[in-house]
């Protein structure tokens, strides 16, 4: 199968999700327009975040979108990767601090 489940074609409809919804579609988009607006965040840190975020939540359109409207804004390679690291650390130290959960139940059995 040569198509892939993810059709980076489909991220140029996403204006279309207001079809549907038209109020709650638009009062989405108001909104996530503002946030990416430049406001005490520079507009270049929100794509860095933006794209570090969407790493984490595993979204190919989102790291699509995010990697482009980085460079946009003038990010370089190096501050690219290092924010897609932020993010997979803080995935990873996530996963890890439940490990304290573990050991509590553990401990309680255990004794």
């Amino acid at each position: 199968m040569s198509k892939n489940y993810y059709d980076s074609d489909d991220l140029k409809k996403f204006g279309n999700i207001t079809e549907w919804s038209p109020e709650i579609g638009d009062n989405f988009f108001k909104y996530y327009n503002s946030v990416f607006e430049k406001g005490a965040l520079p507009v270049k840190e929100k794509a860095l975040i933006a794209l570090s975020v969407a790493h984490v939540v595993q979204c190919p359109y989102c790291i699509e979108a995010y990697t482009e409207e980085s460079i946009k804004n003038g990010a370089e390679k190096d501050e690219m990767m290092e924010a897609v690291h932020v993010g997979a650390a803080i995935k990873a130290g996530s996963a890890l601090v439940h490990g304290v959960q573990m050991m509590n139940k553990g401990n309680k059995i255990i004794m």
